[in-house]
């Protein structure tokens, strides 16, 4: 009962005085932790060679990449159905109590992933890390959302891409670490992945624990000083309040689904195929030098969008503070639309420097997306269920992880059965994200202020948990 008490919502509302920049590294904490989701492509050939222990000669009884690429899959499908199930869960009992159910699920991912390695059993690795896992992070990505847009609402921008960008930087630490760990662990009859996958889910439960005890709410009446609501004078920036199953009937709702859907999925056009794509577009039959990409190259190429990925995520959604939420996903959209054009172009003209810097931008303002959407989401529909709403909105995140995927490999693997190599080979991919985005640019266009039938009176707002 005690243990219980000391996770309620109430225990965790901030006294007089609370220093409110705490909160963004208790948030960081999380994600930074979750983020390791990003990296699990460094398992992908171990897992693959578990029998064998031979990347190039698997055993028959070796799993597949197609079967090890649905344990990604199955996690970030995850993410976005429990993001979406517990959202209103979070906003009931409080960022603590939420946050510690993500580490708990996040880290018992790994120990039942961990299992599944040893006994060699795939369903329990799907279950393991990306069923529970996934569950983490879902619970895990929205949990400090609405907390820091309460404590920030004159920077609600700055303050979720301070906290998102580490979702977008947790693979840059994941991925040596990983690599650092199956090295240690690693025998001639076991390649490191189980023992790994231990040491990985105590490190990230420890871990996790510094936004569990640090995280803090404030109290109802509570405002900085200061400070002025609609200060930008938007008519898209609400001071009422819309509740999670009501904003799910606005037009305004699926509008901003369609746009977290079109530039989730043109994202992962680059990221999804970026080490083969740039190896393939500037091999040594189109350099012309007898020097073409190398693996090493394109595994910096990967690095150098990751990058670009956590920076833009900050950049973008402390600029939309200054610009506006639309205005932001209008420049993301249309000059993402341009960018993807050019991409053919510059693949044939073999113009390396600037296709990197293209694909940069393109990333920057994938992660960007994620990190401005928590502010639109609190402009358009008010504070008080911003975590539930933003749960629900991230099934496009899910939809986006198998559809992404799916039509990168079929446009690409088509475009080679026509013979087509090079920058040809993707020149369908390019164009067709292209279009995605120009789909984003019209869904974000069409939205507007929500209509005031959808908003809950003052007096029963106060009886929903906040």
């Amino acid at each position: 009962m005690a243990t219980a008490s000391i996770l309620d919502r109430s225990r965790t509302i901030a006294g007089p005085g609370f220093n409110r920049w705490l909160i963004p590294p208790a948030a960081l904490a999380i994600h930074l932790a979750i983020g390791q989701a990003y990296a699990f492509s460094v398992f992908k050939n171990p897992l693959g060679s578990l029998i064998s222990h031979d990347v190039a000669k698997p055993a028959p009884e070796d799993w597949t990449a197609g079967q090890i690429g649905w344990i990604f899959s199955i996690a970030i499908v995850l993410l976005g159905l429990s993001a979406a199930v517990f959202g209103k869960w979070l906003e009931r009992v409080g960022p603590r109590k939420a946050m510690l159910a993500s580490a708990l699920c996040f880290a018992g991912g790994f120990f039942i992933g961990s299992l599944g390695v040893h006994l060699h059993s795939l369903p329990l690795l799907y279950f393991g890390y990306g069923f529970v896992g996934g569950i983490g992070l879902g619970i895990g990505y929205i949990s400090p959302v609405s907390t820091l847009i309460k404590w920030f609402p004159d920077r609600p921008g700055v303050a979720t891409g301070m906290a998102i960008m580490g979702f977008g930087g947790g693979a840059m630490i994941a991925s040596p670490l990983s690599v650092a760990l199956m090295d240690r662990f690693k025998s001639p009859t076991d390649n490191g992945v189980a023992a790994t996958f231990i040491v990985l889910g105590l490190i990230y439960l420890v871990f996790m624990q510094l936004g569990v005890w640090t995280i803090r709410v404030p109290a109802d009446d509570w405002k900085p000083e200061g400070y002025v609501p609609n200060a930008q004078h938007s008519a898209l920036i609400t001071t009422g309040n819309v509740l999670a199953d009501e904003a799910i009937k606005t037009p305004q709702f699926w509008m901003l689904w369609i746009v977290l859907c079109m530039n989730v999925t043109a994202g992962i056009g680059i990221l999804e195929t970026a080490s083969p794509m740039i190896q393939e577009i500037f091999s040594d039959k189109f350099m012309g030098t007898g020097k073409g990409v190398t693996a090493a190259a394109a595994a910096g190429f990967v690095g150098l969008l990751s990058l670009f990925n956590l920076l833009g995520r900050f950049f973008w959604s402390s600029a939309s503070d200054k610009f506006g939420r639309k205005t932001n996903y209008m420049i993301y959209f249309g000059l993402g639309i341009v960018l993807y054009a050019l991409l053919p172009t510059l693949g044939r003209n073999v113009s390396l420097t600037f296709f990197v810097i293209a694909c940069c931008v393109i990333l920057s303002m994938y992660g960007g997306g994620f990190a401005t959407l928590p502010a639109y989401l609190s402009d358009l529909f008010g504070k008080k269920q911003v975590g539930a709403i933003h749960g629900r909105v991230l099934t496009a995140w899910s939809t986006a992880g198998i559809l992404g995927p799916t039509l990168v490999n079929y446009l690409h693997d088509n475009a080679k059965a026509k013979g087509l190599t090079g920058a040809a080979s993707f020149q369908s991919l390019f164009y067709t994200m292209a279009g995605l985005l120009v789909i984003g640019f019209l869904a974000n266009l069409a939205i507007t202020a929500v209509n005031e039938k959808y908003f809950v009176h003052e007096e029963a707002a106060r009886k929903v948990p906040a």
